[in-house]
Formats: structure tokens, sequence, C-alpha cells
């Protein structure tokens, strides 16, 4: 097994590169959203970035000529996607605490008018149809060098913000009321925090698709809450489950040809509920 996933190296390699360095970036993002308790935010920013991917090309297919190609270009694809998860990562924090809807609702409703205005909007074209037909259901299969590079350097750079900010970060997280009383502007930390959510997720959903993006968000983040008693142990945890779950998974999917992405998403499912168990027998035995 171990020999055939060795052997499919230099064909995937780019594949199995960017799976693990998107893992390894929402698993350290997936923290905050965790921590903060606004899984669904994840879902709902997902969910957006597709109907920015849908609307780009409905503009590349139906408005802009073909004497702009940029229009036409991956790229156009990506910086609506990492735009539209932006502004719903705004929508669900800025509004929501302003307005008397709560969060949940407002979450709700950005998860279900981008998920159903981006198969309208693309349903008169067969070719972006399957397109956000492929997101939804996730393939990773595709990726090039420079989504390797990429995604490298923005998990290595979230990593190394969160360990330079990480007091201040834990503070927040734990309690924003202490945060705000010490001098910490709170409101500009959860803009911070939600930059890097819809950052993450914008650019992810491109490469990965919903489900993957989604899954390597919350699960690790979940299984390491379940698994730590503090927060601070889960941004360790959190990717260590991510990558190795990764790993075992590329290496199993490639040995039985089953979907890389579903596979991973799968097991790391299987994890927190073992991590769920873990934390009752834990409780039960008094030591927790």
């Amino acid at each position: 097994m171990i020999q055939e996933f060795i052997s499919s190296w230099p064909l995937f390699q780019n594949t199995y590169l960017v799976g693990w360095s998107i893992a390894l970036l929402l698993s350290l993002v997936g923290v905050l959203a965790v921590a903060r308790d606004q899984i669904f935010i994840g879902a709902a920013m997902s969910q957006a970035s597709t109907l920015g991917i849908a609307l780009a090309m409905w503009i590349g297919a139906w408005i802009a000529p073909a004497t702009l190609p940029w229009f036409h270009s991956d790229e156009f694809l990506s910086a609506m996607a990492v735009a539209f998860s932006l502004g719903a990562a705004l929508i669900t924090g800025g509004w929501a605490a302003t307005d008397r809807e709560s969060h949940e609702a407002i979450t709700g409703w950005v998860f279900l008018g981008s998920a159903s205005l981006s198969i309208l909007i693309v349903s008169h074209s067969p070719h972006g149809l399957e397109e956000i037909h492929r997101l939804l259901a996730s393939s990773i299969i595709g990726a090039t060098r420079t989504d390797v590079w990429g995604f490298s350097a923005l998990a290595g750079l979230t990593a190394l913000f969160l360990a330079v900010t990480h007091r201040r970060t834990l503070l927040f997280l734990m309690d924003p009321a202490m945060a705000a009383a010490v001098g910490m502007h709170t409101g500009g930390w959860a803009a911070i925090i939600s930059a890097l959510l819809g950052l993450a997720i914008g650019l992810s959903i491109r490469s990965s698709g919903m489900l993957y993006t989604f899954g390597c968000l919350v699960l690790p983040a979940l299984i390491a809450k379940n698994v730590c008693r503090e927060v601070g142990p889960m941004f360790l945890v959190a990717p260590l489950v991510a990558v190795l779950t990764g790993a075992i998974a590329f290496v199993l999917a490639n040995h039985y040809d089953y979907p890389p992405a579903q596979m991973t998403v799968a097991l790391l499912s299987l994890a927190l509920t073992i991590a769920w168990l873990f934390r009752r027998l834990r409780q039960a035995n008094g030591m927790f």
C-alpha cells in the first residue's frame, strides 16, 4: 500500500501537497471558529465562495468580451471566491452584531441564499453547472505547483501570525470582555479573525471544493477541543490531526481508488467520534 502511494507520487505530488497544505491552513483558522462557537459560519463562507465562483463564470461567459481575458482566468475565479467569502464574514460578523437578528439567523440566510443563487446563476450553462457540482462534491485533483507554493506560504504565514499574537489571540477567544478591559480593540480582532477565515476559505474552495474545505476547517478543531483541556494546545493538536489524517487518507484513497477529499473527511469524522467517546469516558472517570 505504501509502495503504491510512493509510486503515484510523481503523478499526483501537487495534489497531495496542496491537500495537506490546505488541511494545515484550515485547521489553524478552524480553531478560531470553533473556539468562538461559530462553526456554521464556516459553512456559510464556503457556500458564499461558491456563489462568487458562479458569478465570476457568469460574468466571463455573458458579459466580459474575449478581449478581456483576465475575466476568464482562474485568478478571477479565485478573487471572486475570496471577495464573497470575506463579504460573508463581514455580514455574519458585523451585521449580526449590530442588528436584532441572531448570528444563527444571519448565517443561515447567507448559507441558503448563496446555495440557491449559485445554482440559479449557472443553471443555463452546462460547463458552469458542472463546475459548481464539482465544487460541492469536492475534488483536489489537478492542483498545480503554483497552488503548492501559494497554500504552503499562506499556511506558514498564518502559523507565524498565531505564534506572534498567541497570548492576545487566546485572551480574545476565551474572554472578549477581559480583552476589552485591558485595552484590546475587540472589534479589530474580530475583523482580523473574519478576514483570516474568509481568505483561507475563499482560496481553498477553488482548489479543494466545499466538502474538503468545511471538513478540514471544523473537524480537526472539534477533535482538538474534545482532547485538549484548554484552547492553547488546540493550535498544535488540530494541525497535527489534520495533516496525519490527510496523509493516511491519501494513502488509503490511492490504494482503494477512492476520492481523496471524501476519504479525508470520512476519517476525520471517525476520529471525531472517537474523540467524543474519549471525552465521555474521561468525564465518567472524573478526569475532566
